[in-house]
């Protein structure tokens, strides 16, 4: 008997410094495989989509959203059992996701096995430990922890390539109508925010409608 045709991927567009993007990273190959389905990762920056394309304000200083965000996932952590250190609030600092996304993308194209491990120590560093993950050379440091090659690493940074592969996967998100983290699109279909991933699981469980 011939095998049919292998189902799409979930494609899974997250943000490094999203809090709600890291949650859904924790849930997302398991709900996937669930399914029959691979979760395909992809980053994209929200400082490009949400301040320069939709020109909109940071979540966190949006009058009225971001008192409610911050409340949101702070409820969703308790209901959840999951830990932020240090916790959310106006004390945590937010890096810059730039090292992160091209360091990502990076090993996307050149070694594609280590591209989802490394990205979910990235989050769990920036999420759970505290650690400041927009300085290059942390970001390179933590990669070569997991398998990947430093000094190829390096060299990607400094040749200019990891930036313009994260520049190209931001437009192709863009392209792909990718507005905020986590993002979600399977068959064609797109989903926006954490919440939405009950609905995702619905559509994955009848195929659609």
């Amino acid at each position: 008997m011939t095998a049919g045709p292998k189902p799409e991927p979930v494609f899974f567009y997250f943000d490094f410094i999203s809090p709600f993007g890291f949650l859904a990273s924790l849930r997302i190959d398991a709900l996937a495989a669930k399914y029959g389905r691979a979760a395909e990762w992809r980053s994209m920056l929200t400082g490009i989509s949400v301040l320069k394309v939709m020109g909109l304000k940071p979540i966190p200083e949006t009058p009225l959203k971001g008192p409610y965000a911050l409340r949101d996932a702070e409820r969703y952590c308790r209901r959840h059992g999951i830990a932020l250190s240090p916790p959310l609030g106006p004390g945590r600092v937010q890096p810059r996701p730039l090292a992160a996304g091209r360091a990502f993308h990076w090993l996307r194209r050149h070694d594609p096995e280590r591209a989802k491990p490394v990205a979910r120590r990235l989050l769990r560093a920036h999420w759970q430990e505290g650690v400041d993950i927009g300085a290059p050379e942390r970001v390179t440091a933590i990669a070569a922890s997991e398998g990947v090659d430093r000094a190829a690493l390096d060299a990607g940074f400094d040749s200019g390539e990891a930036a313009r592969l994260l520049r190209a996967a931001v437009e192709e998100s863009l392209e792909a109508g990718v507005f905020g983290s986590p993002f979600f699109i399977v068959d064609g279909e797109p989903f926006f925010g954490l919440e939405k991933m009950e609905l995702l699981e619905e559509w994955l469980e009848t195929g659609g409608w």
